[in-house]
């Protein structure tokens, strides 16, 4: 009796839909050029590279904007914060 092998079959990746320029992405965010490269170069945002030219998916750029978010002052929180540091 010979035994039979199963072959795994792994999904396609899926593929962006949409990647935008360096120029497009820039202006998405509404932010300069130079910024997004400086950003890219510091690798604090995801990005695809194909070849020499790179690209972005609107959804890394979202998460970018998103996790840069910050959360206003209360009163609560200001005095909270004073007391650590007495």
């Amino acid at each position: 009796m010979t035994k039979r092998t199963t072959r795994q079959i792994t999904p396609a990746p899926v593929l962006p839909e949409e990647l935008l320029t360096i120029e497009e992405a820039a202006d998405r965010i509404k932010m300069s050029v130079r910024y997004l490269r400086r950003a890219v170069a510091e690798r604090r945002i995801a990005f695809h590279r194909l070849g020499r030219s790179i690209r972005f998916d609107p959804a890394d750029l979202a998460a970018f904007v998103v996790a840069g978010r910050v959360e206003p002052l209360t009163a609560e929180t200001v005095w909270r914060e004073l007391r650590s540091v007495a």
